[in-house]
């Protein structure tokens, strides 16, 4: 089947959508992998997603800048305690992260459970709607990714924390969690033992999997967000395989 021109003007928005997300979230994420945080994308994204369901339950415009302003203010409130905890307990800060995520996800069950579209609204910020994404926002999310670049490697434990937290808190209204975790983890953990030209190999996985992943699915007509996130795992395992340090024996 060959992709038409309409089906085209649908992909290249999502494309480079997840571009973007790629270029932010690899490097941010092989620092999640090294101070063995993994899950903290998690919480603070499903942290995030609560502060767009209250926001929503209050009669706010989905789109408008409250909406926003409400998610952004729950990710840095999140990321400020944990900040702290990290501080406080480090060695118990994976479980609160974990304690985190499943309040996060009971509260918002809870706001959504009066909405008649509560269900729907909930698997859009988990799967994410990547296909619809809108070209006029693409180029203010671009400055924003390339000062969450800028600064990502320069700021210390406070600081990540909450460049972390804006991130996240753009990324899963723009791809859904589970992109925004797919992202963050596969591509650093495929290439954690690559001993040469790391980041490269990890922006490749990440690239080639939006890419297959966006393709295959408009082709086959399945869900783009969970068809992505199975591609950049393949193209993952693949590349872990073909590019780990081999052992002599």
């Amino acid at each position: 089947m060959i992709v038409d021109a309409a089906e085209w003007g649908i992909l290249w928005p999502a494309l480079i959508a997840g571009l973007l997300v790629t270029a932010t979230h690899v490097p941010l994420g092989m620092q999640v992998l090294d101070r063995g945080i993994v899950f903290i994308d998690l919480a603070i994204a499903q942290v995030a997603a609560l502060g767009v369901i209250v926001a929503d339950y209050a009669g706010w415009s989905p789109t408008g800048v409250a909406v926003q302003i409400a998610a952004l203010s729950a990710a840095l409130l999140c990321a400020m305690l944990l900040t702290w905890t990290d501080h406080r307990w480090p060695q118990v800060q994976e479980a609160i992260i974990g304690v985190v995520f499943v309040i996060a996800s009971s509260a918002a069950i809870l706001v959504l459970a009066k909405n008649p579209h509560g269900s729907e609204n909930l698997k859009d910020l988990l799967s994410g709607q990547i296909l619809w994404v809108n070209p006029a926002r693409l180029p203010f999310d671009a400055a924003f990714y390339g000062v969450i670049l800028a600064l990502c490697e320069r700021l210390g434990r406070i600081g990540f924390y909450v460049l972390f937290g804006c991130a996240v808190t753009v990324s899963v209204q723009l791809v859904g969690l589970f992109l925004v975790f797919t992202t963050l983890v596969v591509p650093a953990l495929a290439t954690f033992y690559s001993r040469h030209l790391r980041l490269t190999k990890a922006y490749t996985i990440g690239t080639l999997g939006y890419a297959a992943g966006l393709f295959v699915s408009v082709v086959t007509d399945l869900p783009s967000g969970a068809m992505i996130v199975c591609a950049i795992v393949v193209v993952g395992m693949l590349m872990a395989f073909v590019t780990a340090p081999r052992t002599s024996t």
